[in-house]
């Protein structure tokens, strides 16, 4: 009883199944069936090819939300050189709280020579090129988010020669951390010194003819210093054309959190306009001599996050690629073969010509076909 209960149910599956077996004498193959088949089989090979590459590779998603981090403190990280001498210029910042912080909190000054040597200027030459490549290119941006990781460095090389020529400029470069409200970090003559109204510089004591604030800005960026990211400004130089000259950069600060699969960082990505111009008093041009560059920081933040595709969402798309090209192939197949029969039924329905009649010698024809005779032996 229970075997013949086994072999209703292996009945019953054999009823449902959705993949009857043909036998192979009766497939017929054809020279034709071949060809589209090599034709399916290579179209397959290379678009699996071109899918497993993309699953391979990864893309960038952005998100947004409101930032609601006011209390927290705001690192920049500086490294400039300005063609004067140390004792001659002082930086700090000074925010809309009227905050002073001074540089001796995390910057230090470096005697340095302004010119470059001809590894540094090949840095520098590749640096200018990688942004104006960013600039037309922005999509590059997420190149360079994945690209970033913890040992790789974008700074300035070391000088590789030996050179005798006495320092001509002043190297500031640390970090300083800031409240998280908009402010202004610049460098002018004189050291700072604070003022219960603000802060003051010491620029009586400098030679006016002195002054020259042609100025390279090797890095700067805002929060978490990662190595690899690069910043609108780094590789920025300025030559001043004129003692009294002020260079004015704008920025606007993002706060980024950046997630990758080689790196995770709290960041700020920001843009920047740029402008200079002549002090000159006479003229109507008033302010300071000097490099100033205030910023302010956006409301928003920003989350990258580097993402792949999941494997099941890949398997699903081979299979899509797979049974599509075999039912596509397969329907053209068909079509073409039922066009090519066509055609030939009515090549040889064209080449039948009908059998003449026989002229009798009473004027009659004869149109019947000749009788087969039956010849048995």
């Amino acid at each position: 009883m229970r075997r013949l209960n086994r072999k209703k149910t292996l009945s019953l599956v054999k009823e449902l199944d959705a993949f009857p077996k043909v036998p192979e004498s009766y497939v017929e193959t054809s020279a034709s069936g071949g060809t589209v088949s090599l034709i399916a089989f290579t179209t397959m090979a290379l678009l699996t090819i071109m899918e497993f590459s993309v699953y391979q590779d990864t893309w960038m998603k952005y998100e947004y939300e409101v930032d609601k981090d006011f209390s927290s403190k705001l690192r920049i990280n500086i490294d400039i050189t300005v063609a004067m001498k140390c004792q001659y210029v002082g930086a700090d910042v000074l925010d809309l709280a009227e905050t002073m912080v001074a540089s001796a909190d995390g910057l230090v000054y470096e005697p340095a020579i302004f010119d470059l040597s001809p590894q540094q200027k090949e840095w520098q030459r590749m640096l200018q090129l990688i942004q104006s490549r960013l600039q037309e290119e922005h999509s590059l941006q997420d190149v360079i988010f994945k690209s970033a990781f913890k040992s790789a460095s974008t700074a300035l090389p070391p000088r590789e020669d030996d050179s005798s020529q006495p320092p001509d400029a002043c190297r500031i470069r640390g970090h300083l951390y800031v409240n998280k409200v908009a402010g202004n970090f610049h460098i002018t003559v004189g050291k700072a010194i604070p003022h219960p109204r603000g802060h003051a510089h010491l620029a009586a004591l400098v030679n006016h003819d002195s002054y020259n604030f042609s100025h390279r800005i090797d890095h700067l960026s805002f929060g978490e210093l990662v190595p690899g990211i690069i910043n609108p400004l780094d590789g920025t130089e300025k030559i001043a054309v004129d003692h009294n000259q002020m260079f004015q950069y704008f920025i606007t600060v993002v706060p980024t959190k950046l997630h990758t699969y080689k790196i995770s960082a709290d960041t700020h990505q920001f843009s920047v306009t740029e402008r200079e111009r002549v002090i000159n008093h006479a003229a109507g041009s008033h302010g300071v001599s000097g490099i100033f560059m205030k910023y302010d920081l956006s409301s928003l933040m920003v989350t990258v996050t580097e993402e792949h595709m999941p494997f099941w969402q890949f398997f699903v798309r081979l299979c899509g690629i797979v049974g599509g090209i075999f039912s596509t192939t397969g329907m053209l197949h068909g079509f073409g073969k039922f066009i090519v029969e066509i055609i030939y039924c009515r090549f040889r329905l064209g080449s039948y010509k009908p059998v003449s009649s026989v002229p009798f010698e009473d004027g009659h024809t004869d149109n019947h076909l000749p009788l087969l005779e039956n010849n048995t032996h």
